[in-house]
């Protein structure tokens, strides 16, 4: 059994759905003790089309993540909140950085500030849509992969450097910054926790340097054998960088649908047992009425009897 006590969260997606249904959606969560935590995506353009259909078009609304968050930070008082999880390679590090700096103002120090190295603009074979659909529409550069992590990496020091530094130079090799500085500072000393999310090899070196906080996706079919090889390659590269693997929380982020509880709370026992203690529930759109509650009634709370 796991020795954290686990967290939970609820994950908004904002495509297909208006402001005032998220914002009615994360209101009521903020009133939920047991809900500690709630989450947007970061996407320019839908990943499926309305109703989780593989549409090929894309059709449909999304709203930009940081801002959205900026308006819920705004509208709640006790949530932490966060992106699940911003792409790097959309907006320069170091913009981020002033971004998430004054979020974490607004939230009165509330911000989980949720990276990744970004999806490439391809099709993924056992789900028939595109990955990162934005990139050529909004003329966003694509580096091949091993320049994405590189540069990711690099991305992770720079911004932590704002938030701790004063006045400095960064000669960086995808990133280079002359005079720059932060201010006004987050309110979270010494920096608000960095969640890292992916699971793959090289992300989870990165993991290991730089993340408070490691998310994964629960695989479709709830195979939770690959989450636990997973963790096990990360506390490896741990031993190899001399941290102690115990100060990264292990988090996943699983859609639970409004069919067939019983198999959502089973996969989240099992993801109690192999570790994972930061759990984010995503309900599809549209959100019915007391969605927030439902999902504390159905999952969190058996969840949290299970673990205690």
């Amino acid at each position: 059994m796991a020795t954290r006590t686990p967290s939970f969260g609820i994950k908004t997606t904002p495509a297909h759905v208006g402001y005032r249904d998220i914002l009615r959606v994360w209101q009521e969560a903020d009133r939920i003790p047991e809900l500690e935590h709630a989450w947007l995506y970061d996407h320019l353009l839908p990943r499926v089309g309305r109703g989780g259909a593989a549409d090929t078009e894309l059709s449909g609304s999304v709203h930009e993540g940081w801002t959205l968050l900026s308006a819920l930070a705004a509208r709640t008082d006790r949530l932490r909140l966060g992106l699940l999880a911003t792409n790097n390679r959309i907006r320069h590090p170091a913009l981020l950085a002033k971004i998430a700096a004054t979020v974490d103002e607004i939230s009165g120090g509330r911000l989980d500030v949720g990276l990744g190295i970004g999806g490439l603009p391809r099709t993924n074979p056992q789900f028939p849509i595109t990955v990162a659909p934005e990139y050529h529409a909004y003329g966003i550069p694509i580096r091949p992969w091993g320049e994405a992590v590189a540069a990711f990496a690099e991305a992770c020091t720079l911004i932590r450097r704002l938030w701790t530094g004063d006045v400095f130079d960064f000669p960086g090799r995808y990133y280079t910054l002359t005079g720059a500085r932060c201010h006004p500072r987050p309110v979270q000393r010494p920096y608000p926790p960095l969640l890292i999310a992916g699971a793959g090899p090289a992300t989870l070196r990165i993991v290991a340097e730089h993340a408070d906080i490691w998310n994964v996706i629960g695989p479709p079919a709830g195979d939770l054998g690959v989450l636990r090889e997973r963790s096990r390659t990360l506390d490896e590269y741990c031993a190899e960088v001399g941290r102690d693997p115990g100060e990264i929380t292990r988090s996943a982020q699983l859609v639970v649908p409004y069919e067939q509880p019983e198999r959502t709370r089973e996969y989240l026992r099992g993801l109690i047992d192999a570790g994972f203690t930061h759990l984010v529930l995503n309900p599809p759109a549209p959100y019915p009425d007391g969605v927030a509650r439902w999902v504390t009634d159905e999952f969190v709370l058996p969840t949290l009897d299970y673990a205690s």
